[in-house]
């Protein structure tokens, strides 16, 4: 296996990073929602290839809550920024149902407007944009009773230029594109990670399985199959963020491992590095959460911050750091 290096130390007004996505001028964006410590306004980064860290702009903050959480994040065709704005994470009862995606439009390093594309969300979380959608998965659809009594959540899909979508997190909402079952009931926390194959279809994540979905449409777009397309125990427990090499690698972030593992096209699932508990501050993986391939390198944020039986990670530490590893 590999052993993780260092890519980064963050700025002291960054207390937790997740999400990450590449800027039409090759810079590496992060979204920051610093759940760690929300005194600190949660903000996207930009970095340019010689690793300068700066701040890019602060998230827009909701107008009940005060708060900005911006976590998965993807660029639309036209440059606009699209966010899941995660308001309710951690689990406080008040934030619970106000998660919005977000549509930023920054221009000379400011936001000059933006809109919200959806509100009203439990736990929006992972986003990719393809053919004029942007899809998004909601790791907790808690309103949603199943018989079976296990958790149930779900992929969104909105129009790019949809605008102020109330979403009643319920079978109701019209865009649920497909949902799923986390079986494990050691860890009732469904879908998660989000990517596309290079033959359309849809990968998602389904966390506390540990398995990753593939998700088949139809020539109208709606869903034809939904099916675990990967799943080894011994080889990932968790699947977080995910991102796809040019040939047809996942690589999926072992959140609660400490580890990283690759899906080869054929769906064989191989752990490529793992890390002990430590602060991450020689580039070890200290929860990670989000993986991007930038500059050659599979680049990893790390979380650091939930405790808790199975878990590695035992505590947060300053400063927050990204991970780096070869792309194998």
């Amino acid at each position: 296996m590999q052993t993780p290096k260092l890519f980064s130390l963050l700025p002291d007004f960054v207390a937790t990073p997740d999400g990450m996505a590449i800027h039409e001028d090759g810079d590496l964006i992060l979204a920051c929602p610093n759940y760690a410590d929300q005194t600190k306004p949660g903000c996207i980064l930009k970095i340019d290839g010689n690793k300068n860290i700066r701040k890019w702009v602060d998230s827009p903050v909701h107008p009940e809550t005060g708060l900005a959480s911006p976590m998965g994040i993807a660029f639309g065709p036209g440059g606009d920024l699209y966010v899941c704005d995660n308001q309710g994470w951690p689990d406080k009862p008040e934030l619970k149902f106000k998660g919005r995606i977000l549509r930023l439009r920054i221009k000379n390093d400011k936001l000059v407007k933006w809109t919200v594309v959806a509100n009203g969300m439990e736990h929006p979380n992972g986003m990719r944009i393809r053919n004029g959608y942007v899809y998004v998965t909601q790791s907790m659809l808690s309103k949603v009773k199943d018989p079976s009594g296990l958790l149930v959540s779900c992929v969104y899909r909105f129009g790019l230029d949809e605008e102020n979508i109330q979403i009643t997190n319920t079978l109701k909402d019209k865009h649920i594109l497909t949902t799923v079952l986390t079986h494990n009931k050691d860890c009732q926390y469904g879908l998660d990670g989000i990517a596309f194959d290079h033959d359309g279809n849809l990968l998602v994540g389904n966390f506390g399985d540990g398995a990753v979905h593939k998700v088949v449409f139809n020539p109208d777009g709606s869903v034809k199959e939904n099916n675990v397309w990967a799943k080894d125990p011994k080889q990932l427990q968790t699947t977080d963020g995910m991102i796809m090499d040019e040939k047809g690698n996942l690589f999926i972030a072992d959140f609660y491992a400490n580890a990283v593992a690759r899906v080869s096209p054929d769906g064989t699932v191989t752990r490529i590095a793992r890390s002990p508990d430590s602060d991450g501050f020689n580039g070890e993986l200290d929860q990670p959460g989000e993986p991007i391939i930038w500059k050659g390198k599979l680049i990893l944020t790390c979380f650091d911050l939930v405790t808790g039986p199975g878990i590695v990670n035992t505590q947060h530490e300053m400063p927050a750091t990204l991970s780096e590893l070869e792309p194998r």
